[in-house]
């Protein structure tokens, strides 16, 4: 009677090997590839430019400015929240960046990383 399952003489096949040397690749792949985006910068404007934020992609805010024309001594909410919307718009750069970067090295392995 054959036997059913399992591998010959119980040892695992060669591709298991070919297999961990591929998610060891993309283990080192994907590590390259965060210090390649923790290294970039992205800014955003708010207020038709009145207002500019960049941060690192390590999700520091690294510069702030403001233009004169947007510091009115009357309207002081207006700037804090144009300066919330630019840093905001330049954190989701950052993160939509990282996300496409690491899709394409996962190709679409989904939940299994």
């Amino acid at each position: 009677m054959a036997r059913r399952g399992g591998f010959p003489g119980g040892g695992m096949p060669g591709n298991m090997n070919n297999l961990m040397k591929q998610a060891q690749r993309m283990q080192r792949q994907m590590a390259e590839k965060q210090e390649e985006l923790e290294s970039k910068e992205y800014t955003a404007a708010a207020g038709g430019g009145a207002v500019e934020v960049t941060v690192s992609g390590k999700k520091e805010v690294t510069k702030v400015t403001i233009s004169k024309d947007a510091c009115d001594p009357e309207d002081v909410e207006m700037l804090q929240d144009m300066i919330i919307a630019a840093t905001n718009e330049a954190l989701k750069q950052a993160d939509d960046a990282s996300a496409e970067a690491m899709g394409s090295l996962t190709g679409g392995l989904g939940g299994l990383i």
